[in-house]
């Protein structure tokens, strides 16, 4: 397919081509912040730059439902909404800008896109780059009636969301690493962890949520056309039914991954210290989740986990092995309580010898 026909199915028309300078400044811009953000990822600024000063960037007429930049693979180009004011590009450019880093390092692949079902999980983790790279405060808000904290507010909030919730039990290191070079640490992660059913769940999960989404914004446009009294009120009535589907869906899926991610860690509890950490994973884990005034799962999980920790706890102790905190350290000192007096007296008697050997442990005996 031509150029002019790829545009005119995406939509865009071309108002003006970037000079050289402009383009310039953007590629500086979003190969300084990446770096900065992401220094574990071993990024070259240098190379960076280079790569993205190459790109052919435009101002153009974009659709509604583009989030005011698009990057086309077959001429290698980005796209910008002619009324973004010129300032605010490289923090617009930052996402589509990942998307061309992805096709550089990946050719074949995408990103984590294996497969069309993976499309919404790599978008939402574009877009948590994009806004950790652009520096996007946290905040909490009101998402069709669900509160949620969020540094990407305006583009993928709720598969943002949910991925956020996945990266609590990975980290985002193989998260963002699989983004950049295209690779399945980040798959090869979450499996090892915990397994491919779970995983082929959740990324199943994302993309209903993500296509829902698009679903309902179809419908909200229709709606804005409409004139007629009584299509209006059916419409209307049709789209709460939307959101109510999708905030379900939501939930369907913080709960699979809070009964699902800390069940495998709860069966993984060895020792009482292991008791500690998870009893902060979970409790911490509130700052994550999305609640509305009636969503009471989370608050149910956790009061259950926490007596079924009292019957862990005492299953250890029985075991004869009881783990405690040095206290200036943060290492594990494991005691057999069954070998503790004999293991003492032997170490005592040990140390006594050695100390007795010593010309000048002598002399501080002395003294």
């Amino acid at each position: 397919m031509d150029l002019d026909n790829v545009l005119k199915n995406e939509g865009i028309k071309v108002t003006k081509e970037l000079n050289k300078t402009e383009v310039k400044t953007i590629a500086k811009d979003i190969s300084i912040k990446l770096c900065l953000a992401f220094p574990e990822q071993n990024l070259s600024r240098k190379d960076l730059y280079c790569s993205l000063a190459s790109l052919k960037m435009y101002l153009a007429t974009l659709p509604k439902d583009f989030s005011g930049a698009k990057y086309i693979l077959s001429n290698n180009s980005i796209y910008f909404n002619k009324n973004i004011p010129f300032e605010k590009i490289p923090n617009t450019a930052m996402h589509e800008c990942i998307h061309f880093i992805q096709h550089f390092h990946g050719r074949d692949n995408l990103g984590l896109v294996r497969s069309k079902k993976e499309t919404a999980l790599n978008e939402a983790a574009v877009q948590l780059m994009a806004s950790e790279a652009n520096m996007e405060p946290m905040a909490e808000v009101k998402y069709f009636n669900m509160f949620l904290k969020t540094n990407s507010l305006n583009f993928y909030p709720l598969e943002c969301s949910i991925l956020n919730q996945i990266a609590y039990f990975t980290g985002t290191y193989p998260l963002f690493n699989s983004v950049l070079y295209s690779n399945d640490i980040f798959k090869n992660t979450f499996i090892t962890k915990f397994n491919k059913k779970m995983y082929n769940q959740l990324v199943n999960q994302l993309d209903k949520l993500l296509n829902a989404e698009s679903s309902l914004n179809y419908y909200a446009e229709e709606f804005a056309n409409k004139t007629d009294a009584n299509s209006i009120k059916k419409m209307n009535k049709f789209i709460n039914y939307k959101k109510q589907k999708i905030t379900a869906l939501y939930f369907q899926t913080q709960n699979y991954i809070i009964k699902n991610c800390f069940n495998f860690e709860f069966n993984a509890i060895r020792t009482l210290k292991d008791i500690h950490e998870f009893k902060n994973r979970l409790y911490e884990f509130k700052n994550y989740i999305a609640y509305t005034d009636n969503y009471t799962f989370y608050n149910d999980y956790y009061r259950f986990m926490m007596n079924a920790l009292v019957s862990k706890k005492e299953q250890i102790i029985a075991s004869g092995k009881i783990n405690l905190f040095a206290p200036d350290t943060k290492s594990l000192v494991i005691i057999d309580t069954r070998k503790s007096k004999l293991s003492f007296i032997k170490t005592f008697a040990r140390k006594l010898k050695e100390l007795v050997k010593s010309e000048i442990s002598k002399d501080y005996i002395n003294e």
